[in-house]
């Protein structure tokens, strides 16, 4: 492994850019994160196994600066280095997913295949490719790319948006059976909780376990439409049908004919479902 020889003043604590090394080889990882880490223009190096891992770190699920960053409308990390070829999702997957981000971060290509492939890279999106073994020099020009990129971006100003007012679609990666399968949002009727867990139940009538709590989902997803209507249940309020009296209380109906699903609505929350019905958002949900 070669020294970083990069030139530049000692990285301040807020200053530089926050990146994140996707690999599924421990070694490539290790190498992308050593020479990130000796640029000083990096501040801060997050790391993923796969690109699984890497959109859960994305959606800020382990790391709060993460978060903080998607709130106040930035990118949630500076730029992507990601392999092309990973099981599961591939970097292209990735980079295709990224892109419909509303703030999506640059890309950076960091891989052993032919130079044909970067033609691929570049059409997903790729800000720029750099092939194995990794060449130091090369890999500065990258990041040089990269705060290019990012000096040039207008610092994004959150606008002041209703909960009514949807949001780009998410996509949620959910694991069956070793393979990756990519749940988007706007195909979720409710989410059920379970424990730490959440389940996740789509139009196609199929369900999907997800490692994210219930609560978590709540906030991230009320400007998308999604109302919590009891402890154990998330909905997207465009999708119901019926609020209607029962013997334990009020339950609201998803769907229609054989597809429709009743779910109850516990005391604390059918004043605002209420509210929120006489304001539907204005959304188009598959």
């Amino acid at each position: 492994m070669s020294t970083p020889k990069n030139p530049g003043s000692p990285k301040g604590p807020n200053d530089g850019l926050l990146v994140l090394a996707v690999d599924d080889e421990a070694p490539g990882l290790s190498e992308i994160k050593y020479l990130l880490e000796g640029s000083p223009h990096i501040r801060r190096v997050l790391t993923a196994f796969d690109a699984a891992e890497a959109l859960r770190i994305l959606r800020g699920d382990y790391d709060a600066e993460v978060m903080e960053r998607q709130e106040a409308g930035l990118p949630p990390v500076d730029a992507v280095f990601a392999d092309i070829n990973m099981p599961g999702l591939s970097g292209t997957d990735l980079a295709r997913v990224l892109g419909a981000f509303r703030a999506p971060p640059a890309l950076v290509f960091v891989t052993g295949v032919e130079h044909s492939e970067a033609v691929v890279a570049f059409e997903v999106g790729a800000l720029d490719f750099v092939t194995k073994p990794i060449n130091e020099d090369r890999v500065n020009k990258a990041i040089s790319r990269v705060v290019e990129r990012v000096a040039s971006t207008p610092v994004a100003v959150p606008e002041q948006t209703s909960a009514a007012e949807p949001q780009d679609d998410e996509v949620i990666p959910v694991e069956l059976g070793g393979t990756i399968k990519l749940v988007p949002r706007a195909t979720v009727r409710y989410v059920e909780a379970q424990g730490d867990y959440a389940r996740l139940h789509t139009n196609d009538g199929a369900s999907h376990l997800v490692r994210i709590p219930l609560a978590q989902l709540e906030d991230r997803w009320e400007n998308a439409g999604f109302v919590r209507i009891h402890r154990s249940y998330l909905v997207a309020l465009p999708l119901v049908t019926e609020l209607r009296m029962t013997s334990n209380g009020y339950a609201v109906v998803i769907g229609s004919g054989d597809d429709a699903k009743e779910l109850p609505v516990s005391r604390r929350h059918t004043r605002e479902l209420k509210e929120r019905l006489v304001r539907p958002p204005k959304s188009s949900w598959g």
